[in-house]
């Protein structure tokens, strides 16, 4: 390398998106976004910079070692947002009188996370949340499921699985055993049941000064998963005894699972789990967490629950609100590994620019198409047909176009490979007729 040339490359964690790739996420997030407003709901925005506080110990000790915190150039200390949901409670927090209730928004948006690398996890990432803000009991919780479980279904992703808990189950168990005051390190520990082992996780609990009584009966909590939905929800039953807020979050599961079930969602992609207690402390009850169960290793690709209690930090108005997040970045990650992005050709189609002459009729036949409704790009330059036509495989573009002296468009169709003729006037059709076709 030359003295003062600067080596091309990114941070560790942070990777560039290939055109293929951003082609794919931007069809992704047009079909999540078709999703979330059939529900009725709306999109938003937030800056991706907060003030430190706003930020600072709402998703736990592990969400503020993984904050990309700093001074900024007036003094002031901020942060990188590491979420989507506690930006939104400061937002609804700020803005409640501008909004009506129940508030229903989504947001598209990239979140940072100081976290280790690895297979499907970055420190920069794109997520896709929604949440309905004001409304509190199983009717919200079933909503946001039966969207949940639409989305995947709208993707097309084959095989995903919905695991859901609650919080308040597991939170009546601790306090039917007398230990109410660890329930933040038990979650934290049980959250890590995938990730680890059994005995991992009683050390863990033990660690945090429980006693062996309580981390056997988080262990039997941990291994209630029966046979079907109905046999865990009765052991998780039996498990918290008299306790009424276990029973509570026993019998919100039961009925946002069936009201989901009503509302369209296959309740067969749905699977109670009494694992499941997602790592960040804003929960308060039910959780949940998408999965690809044939897929070895990959981990969450999407997740949510109910948070009760985050707006309370930025205002004394009451603001429950129940949400979920697409893991859009850990998705387009997997199409690449499956292979399902290389070789991806658009239906778009290029113009080819006269080796010699003047190219004023090919961008008029360009404009001419686009017009008409059909994405279109025109060689920018005289070169060689055969170099234009290997532009356009390389580029994956589905048609070529080339104008010849007589004023007809002679066109290739790169997919099928089949050469055919039209006027200017009816090419448009009949190229959307054969991307139609296949």
């Amino acid at each position: 390398m030359s003295a003062g040339r600067i080596e091309p490359r990114t941070l560790k964690g942070f990777r560039d998106t290939m055109p293929a790739e951003a082609a794919a996420r931007a069809r992704m997030l047009r079909t999540i976004a078709a999703t979330f407003e059939s529900f009725g709901y709306g999109p938003i925005d937030t800056p991706a910079l907060e003030h430190a506080e706003i930020l600072r110990g709402k998703g736990g000790t592990e969400s503020d070692k993984q904050m990309f915190e700093f001074d900024d150039a007036g003094g002031r200390r901020v942060a990188l947002r590491f979420d989507l949901t506690v930006p939104l409670a400061r937002f609804v927090a700020e803005h409640q009188n501008e909004l009506a209730f129940p508030f229903r928004r989504w947001h598209a948006g990239m979140v940072w996370r100081g976290e280790r690398p690895q297979k499907g996890r970055f420190r920069e990432f794109q997520q896709c949340d929604a949440d309905l803000v004001g409304a509190v009991g199983p009717a919200a919780d079933a909503e946001i499921l039966a969207m949940f479980s639409a989305v995947y279904a709208a993707l097309g992703v084959e095989g995903y699985e919905i695991r859901v808990s609650d919080r308040r189950v597991l939170n009546g168990l601790l306090e039917s055993l007398g230990a109410a005051e660890r329930a933040v390190p038990v979650l934290r520990a049980l959250d890590k049941w995938d990730k680890t082992s059994p005995d991992a996780v009683k050390a863990e609990i033990l660690a945090s000064g429980a006693s062996d009584a309580v981390a056997e009966g988080v262990l039997a909590f941990a291994r209630s998963a029966g046979a079907s939905n109905d046999e865990t929800l009765a052991r998780m039953d039996a498990l918290v005894g008299a306790n009424a807020r276990g029973k509570e979050g026993v019998a919100g599961m039961r009925e946002a699972l069936r009201l989901a079930a009503a509302g369209g969602a296959p309740a067969s992609r749905f699977r109670v789990d009494p694992t499941i207690a997602r790592g960040l402390d804003y929960y308060t009850g039910i959780v949940f967490e998408a999965g690809l169960p044939a897929v070895e290793g990959f981990g969450s690709i999407g997740s949510g629950g109910r948070y009760d209690d985050l707006a309370g930090l930025y205002t004394n108005t009451k603001l429950p609100g129940v949400g979920c997040s697409v893991g859009l970045t850990r998705l387009l990650v997997l199409l690449e590994e499956q292979g399902k992005l290389a070789g991806t050709r658009t239906t778009a189609a290029l113009v080819t620019h006269p080796e010699s002459g003047d190219p004023a009729p090919a961008f008029a036949l360009a404009a001419a198409v686009r017009r008409d409704g059909f994405a279109v790009e025109t060689y920018p330059e005289a070169r060689k047909h055969a170099a234009q036509m290997k532009f356009a495989d390389r580029k994956g573009l589905r048609f070529v176009l080339t104008l010849d002296p007589s004023g007809s468009v002679h066109a290739k169709d790169l997919a099928s490979g089949d050469v055919f003729d039209a006027s200017p006037a009816s090419i448009a059709a009949e190229l959307r007729r054969r991307a139609a076709a296949g």
